[in-house]
């Protein structure tokens, strides 16, 4: 489907742009307008550059904003997987000095119910949650945070009385060792890097971005654009192949 957006005899490869930016748009929005149509199954969707997307004046963050507005959804989760370990973020694309004042009890709660749901369909049996502490040592009874007792254990408890396989809030620098990913199907975490270092650490090529929440699938790649490798050869095409397989693997099961 040719949008007729950029005319390729005038982009300079790895450059932002705001017409690039407005293409980007443009193509995620048809896409999402095809899907909710129910033309397509599913879409999967390569990085998009957000200073590109700024330049063009659309002040979304990312993908993520984007979908939830175009769709209608009114809770979406970021969730990322592959087969080393699955991370889905309570808050995504915003600064860490806003996350303790975003973080509630039904924000971490629909993180968990999402992330249940979509690892049930995934595993096809009973998943095995964890959840992150926000602060250091998971706030220590208070001594470093109050934010683990008065809006993670709330919602892990409300979880747990649904039947919920679930532990936490776990502090977050040893959460992830190899013994407890071993019993461990997904992570629930508050912020962006604390579940994305992890995860790109482990499974950087494989990683997949599965946005949860929204009326259509939609799955993307764990990476940005990579402008300074942009046209050399060089990348790796493996997480977009992986977000492909999972897009037709979730469309097909619709």
């Amino acid at each position: 489907v040719d949008l007729q957006q950029l005319d390729a005899a005038t982009i300079e490869p790895g450059q932002i742009s705001a017409a690039s930016g407005a293409a980007s748009y443009r193509y995620l929005e048809q896409a999402i307008h095809a899907a909710l149509a129910q033309q397509v199954a599913a879409i999967c969707t390569a990085p998009i550059h957000k200073e590109a997307l700024h330049a063009a004046g659309i002040q979304h963050p990312g993908h993520t904003e984007i979908l939830a507005e175009l769709t209608g959804a009114e809770r979406v989760v970021m969730m990322l997987t592959s087969d080393a370990i699955t991370c889905a973020l309570v808050t995504a694309h915003v600064g860490l000095a806003e996350v303790p004042g975003l973080l509630s009890v039904e924000r971490v709660a629909t993180t968990i119910e999402l992330t249940h749901a979509a690892m049930l369909q995934l595993r096809g049996r009973e998943p095995r949650l964890v959840v992150c502490g926000l602060n250091p040592h998971a706030g220590e009874h208070g001594l470093f945070g109050h934010e683990e007792e008065r809006l993670i254990q709330p919602a892990i408890d409300a979880a747990r009385e649904r039947g919920v396989v679930i532990e936490g809030p776990l502090p977050p620098d040893t959460a992830f060792l190899p013994a407890r990913r071993d019993t461990t199907d997904a992570y629930i975490c508050m912020y962006h890097d604390q579940g994305l270092i992890p995860l790109k650490m482990l499974a950087f090529d494989e990683g997949i971005n599965i946005t949860l929440g929204l009326p259509i699938v939609r799955t993307s790649v764990d990476h940005g654009t990579a402008y300074d490798i942009a046209w050399q050869g060089t990348a790796s095409a493996n997480s977009l192949f992986s977000a492909f397989r999972l897009a037709a693997r979730l469309g097909a099961s619709r």
